[in-house]
């Protein structure tokens, strides 16, 4: 019925899988050191989210100069059943669920993927989820999830059933319903939103599903980027600070269990009671009794 979370606000080494993941072992063992039993990172945190880049799109035509960058995003995205092994040794340490947002490289196309994994405290592939539609500009360098078992995965754990939605897929009603269907209790939100309307939209949904909400973003600053990108004037437009954080965690009442963090890289832990998400369902359950499954109705194509 208790679960101590840790949702782990954090910079990658931009452009660098290799020294990101290793990173991102290294919190897992300081996560799991201080009793976290569910760890939970930004989305395409390996190797980075590309914040600003165009990658030389623009309507109707390419930049050659800058596919070159995108080609190196490309080489350092994560190919999931062979990158992720001192992850998943991490987790099973630790003994604790790792939820890590990665840049995904297809196996057998070329195709890259806004993806979520979950690995168990076994280091098991529990869920793999992949962002059924990315955002703006985002279409530039991510392709939308064509695999039902990657459109709404839910991994059974003893605290109640954990499921993710991505950054702006939790603007999308039909898809947080999707998994309010699954019961999900354990609401992993990754993002890379800062701005202060994003705060609303997670203590809406926690007020939605009952849930509790685990709202969590990166923190990184322009100089962080590699030198060259910098010195050529790709992301000249940032400011200084391009991602300022807010990670937190709410309740199923739609309360802060830990206030926003901003402007620095952290670790954030709560010990949450799990008996909430029962308790608030007594008056409002969104995919049961406060239904009409005679007039409304959602049809997933799993």
């Amino acid at each position: 019925k208790k679960l101590r979370a840790a949702i782990v606000q954090v910079a990658p080494v931009f452009f660098d899988k290799q020294a990101t993941l290793q990173k991102v072992v290294h919190q897992i063992e300081e996560a799991g050191r201080n009793g976290a039993q569910l760890i939970v990172f930004p989305e395409s945190l390996v190797p980075c989210y590309p914040y600003g880049l165009t990658f030389g799109f623009t309507v109707g035509s390419r930049s050659e100069a800058e596919r070159a960058d995108w080609k190196r995003y490309y080489d350092q995205a994560v190919v999931v059943r062979q990158d992720l092994q001192d992850v998943a040794a991490a987790a099973k340490a630790a003994g604790a669920y790792v939820s890590l947002g990665i840049t995904e490289r297809d196996e057998t196309t070329y195709s890259l993927y806004c993806s979520n994994v979950i690995l168990t405290p076994d280091g098991t592939l529990a869920a793999h989820h992949r962002k059924i539609k990315p955002t703006g500009a985002e279409r530039y360098i991510w392709a939308d999830s064509h695999d039902p078992s990657t459109y709404f995965p839910m991994v059974q754990t003893s605290w109640g059933p954990m499921g993710s939605l991505i950054c702006w897929e939790n603007y999308m009603p039909l898809a947080r319903t999707a998994l309010y269907q699954k019961g999900v209790s354990l609401y992993l939100a990754p993002n890379t939103n800062d701005n202060p309307e994003w705060q609303d939209t997670v203590k809406h949904i926690a007020i939605e599903g009952r849930c509790y909400v685990f709202n969590v973003d990166q923190y990184f600053t322009k100089d962080m980027y590699p030198a060259d990108l910098v010195e050529s004037g790709a992301v000249a437009k940032l400011n200084d600070t391009a991602c300022r954080g807010g990670s937190c965690i709410i309740d199923p009442c739609g309360h802060y269990v830990t206030e926003p963090v901003w402007d620095r890289e952290a670790i954030i832990y709560a010990d949450l009671d799990m008996d909430q998400v029962v308790l608030r369902h007594m008056e409002f359950d969104a995919a049961g009794h406060y239904t009409r499954p005679d007039i409304l109705e959602l049809i997933v194509h799993e």
